[in-house]
């Protein structure tokens, strides 16, 4: 086997998925997961920050979507996906709105949703939409360990108990620990590791784990441009 050989197999299976992303249901539902992993951080994030019962609130305007379109049978796959971003939404409403002064308790608010997951998947029910919670739970859980490996809580939490005027040098302590070869290291590690988790679903046919792979790999996307914003102010 030549050196180009892996390279090209690896060319034509991202060119496969490309495809399927563009003309197949489980490439929609691929993408529809990309776009609600990314809302909490751009919609939900500043929204909690001002009025956390509105956000918290707005759960159950999501459920009640999710339940309307589970009815249907032409849109049970989109109530099915909802239903688990209702879950991601409201554990990022309750630890942002009131508890994201403390990184420790991050990952333990949002995974408590796991059991209801896991739950739903043993009685093969909501497969989509759990899928897709734990693939963003994943994705969380993965950026979270980049924290607590690189020494970044400390700013974490500074950056919860000052005004955004005064974030800049927390940003720029925070930035200046990530650009060493420890924490570029450990990016780049994860960032592959992620590719891979996130990757290696899409090689099946079935739409929820499509989701899963939508969540998993927008997290790369997502952490990369919290990087460029922190290295833009």
């Amino acid at each position: 086997m030549t050196t180009t050989q892996p390279i090209q197999s690896t060319s034509r299976f991202i060119q496969t998925v490309l495809a399927k992303v563009r003309r197949s249901q489980p490439g929609l539902v691929f993408l529809a997961s990309v776009f609600l992993v990314c809302v909490p951080v751009f919609f939900q994030a500043p929204l909690v920050r001002q009025w956390p019962e509105l956000t918290l609130i707005l759960t159950l305007g999501w459920l009640g979507i999710s339940w309307k379109l589970l009815r249907q049978p032409a849109t049970w796959v989109w109530g099915d996906l909802l239903l688990g971003f209702s879950w991601s939404w409201l554990t990022g409403a309750i630890y942002w709105g009131w508890l994201r002064w403390e990184p420790l308790l991050h990952l333990p608010v949002e995974a408590l949703g796991v059991p209801f997951a896991v739950w739903c998947l043993y009685r093969g029910w909501g497969k989509v939409g759990n899928w897709f919670y734990l693939g963003s739970l994943f994705g969380t859980a993965v950026t979270d360990g980049y924290f607590y490996i690189t020494g970044l809580i400390p700013s974490w939490r500074q950056l919860m108990n000052v005004e955004p005027a005064l974030a800049l040098p927390i940003f720029q302590n925070a930035l200046q620990i990530v650009s060493t070869p420890w924490g570029i290291s450990w990016a780049v590690g994860f960032a592959l590791f992620l590719f891979g988790v996130g990757v290696f679903p899409l090689q099946s046919k079935e739409q929820h784990w499509w989701a899963f792979g939508g969540a998993v790999l927008s997290t790369i996307l997502v952490d990369s441009l919290f990087l460029i914003a922190a290295c833009l102010a």
